[in-house]
């Protein structure tokens, strides 16, 4: 059975998770965490110290130490925030793949929301209904609203807690001019999300991430310590009041009305005695402050009850999507294909491209993709790729008809397309450009960013695509069905032609004869039946 590791680089701590897939279904193996504070000095000079690389490269070594006894078949490392955000996060990531052998990926903030939700979602019981998801790391907060587990819609925010206790919370206890201005930065970013995210009544809120563990820790502590006092508690909380506290602790709730009066407690406390809260600890200490506040503007904002903490996250998605990718017969694997499909529809109609006119080249790409595989050997996941190419070669019209393969490049590249990674948005990107009279140069701008082994595919993958568009000159008429057969130094292509014919995408196809040749070193015949 197949072994995964997850690696989160976050701005406040690295945390590793390995996991088996036993019976179509993820099994934990081991996990860490260290505190490195990579985003420390980030969101104050735009760049990441050498002592937090060197203390986050020491923590992925220890890792890479873990890791090896598993016998692990495939190893995915996200970074966030504070990697996003950094001048100098190329250097980082060359020092990584220099020192561990590992690709480092910078994820954007949406996407670490979907990874987030697909973690939770697969995991957390009672998280199929209409859930609000909230991930506060150390540079950026994820508001994912959730309904039967599909994403209604996400939002990444700059309120992160290291990222908020850099700005302004600069000495100890907090100032009240730097809480003031925190709550007022806090306040104008979570209007703007109000507008987007319409979270109504939503029956559940489910939290992740440090901050969230450490507020549920010191509150079902100060609950428990309470018990003692309840008839003191109840001569200044009301019988109803009592009940929905009692009810929230029992369901493992933390209410807003708790959060909020956590938030001013500790905003009173020097450094030590924060530490001494329960459940907080000396490393999230430093940054409680600014979390808290956060978590209680969030759900007072909303109008929500309080939330509930789940110790599953971003890792838990990257494990997910792994076994989705790697694992046809999971369950997991039709949601991501689904969700990810959806976004790429979502893409086209955003740019104007109506879906009629372009599934039809993509059915015949992905006809082309399987009947001539011996022919292209083209790895498995170009199937998907290709197919998504196909689907979006025309939303470079969107900016300009003239060049607008260019222009299709470029919003392929640039736009969020959830299941897909930059390197996966690029290679589409590449595939989709070469549709006019240019072809793949190695100094192309489309594939400077894609390592040099990948090239060949790509060009594979070009011939298919523009074969499959000249398949579909004529979009006035019915759909041509095409035959293909192959032979040692030939292909031929059999159009059954529709209503008016196929003499276009006849003359078409033969263009392309000497294109495929150069690629496939096999001469192409076109013929109608």
């Amino acid at each position: 059975m197949p072994t995964f590791a997850a690696i989160d680089i976050g701005s406040n701590s690295c945390r590793l998770k390995i996991a088996r897939v036993q019976a179509h279904q993820l099994k934990t193996l081991a996990e860490d965490r260290e505190v490195t504070r990579l985003g420390g000095s980030v969101f104050d000079t735009g760049l990441i110290s050498p002592e937090a690389m060197a203390a986050t490269l020491r923590t992925l070594k220890r890792f890479q130490r873990t890791v090896q006894p598993h016998g692990v078949d495939r190893i995915r490392v996200v970074a966030t925030s504070a990697m996003r955000d950094a001048r100098n996060s190329a250097a980082f990531q060359a020092w990584v793949k220099a020192e561990t052998g590992w690709n480092m990926e910078i994820i954007s903030g949406l996407e670490e929301g979907r990874l987030i939700h697909l973690g939770v979602t697969g995991a957390e019981p009672g998280a199929g209904g209409r859930v609000l998801l909230l991930d506060l790391g150390g540079g950026s907060c994820e508001l994912t609203l959730s309904e039967h587990k599909h994403i209604k819609e996400t939002m990444s925010l700059p309120l992160g807690a290291v990222r908020l206790t850099e700005q302004f919370l600069s000495t100890d206890p907090p100032p009240a001019d730097g809480l003031a201005r925190m709550g007022q930065l806090i306040a104008r970013e979570l209007r703007r999300a109000h507008r987007r995210l319409q979270t109504g009544r939503a029956p559940l809120v489910i939290a992740t991430s440090g901050t969230a563990a450490a507020l549920s820790a010191a509150y079902l502590a100060s609950a428990k310590n309470g018990k003692g006092s309840s008839k003191k508690a109840g001569k200044s909380r009301s019988g109803r009041d009592h009940a929905a506290h009692r009810s929230a602790i029992l369901a493992g709730m933390v209410t807003t009305r708790a959060v909020r009066k956590l938030a001013g407690k500790l905003a009173k406390m020097s450094l030590p005695q924060r530490e001494a809260v329960p459940g907080i600890g000396p490393r999230r200490a430093e940054i409680i402050v600014a979390g808290a506040q956060v978590y209680a503007e969030v759900l007072e904002t909303f109008g929500l009850q309080g939330f509930r903490y789940s110790p599953l996250g971003l890792r838990d998605g990257i494990l997910a999507q792994m076994l989705a990718e790697q694992d046809a017969r999971a369950k997991a694997h039709r949601e991501f294909e689904h969700e990810r499909w959806e976004s790429v529809l979502a893409t086209a109609r955003r740019y104007g491209v109506d879906p009629r006119h372009t599934e039809p080249v993509r059915d015949h790409a992905v006809q082309l993709f399987r009947e001539l595989k011996s022919l292209h050997g083209l790895p498995a996941e170009y199937e998907s790729w290709l197919a998504t190419a196909a689907m979006l070669r025309d939303t470079g019209k969107f900016i300009n008809h003239q060049g607008h393969h260019r222009h299709t490049q470029y919003i392929i590249s640039s736009s969020e397309i959830y299941g897909y990674t930059q390197l996966q948005r690029t290679l589409v990107s590449a595939i989709a450009r070469y549709l006019g009279k240019s072809r793949p140069q190695p100094g192309d701008r489309a594939l400077r960013n894609i390592p040099s082994e990948e090239h060949k595919n790509v060009q594979r993958a070009v011939v298919l695509l523009r074969m499959a568009v000249a398949l579909n000159q004529d979009r006035a008429s019915d759909v041509l069905r095409v035959g293909t057969r192959l032979y040692p130094k030939r292909v031929y292509l059999e159009l059954y032609p529709g209503r008016t014919g196929a003499e276009l995408e006849l003359w078409s196809l033969r263009k392309e004869s000497g294109y495929f040749r150069e690629v496939f070193g096999r001469e192409l015949f076109v013929t109608v039946a």
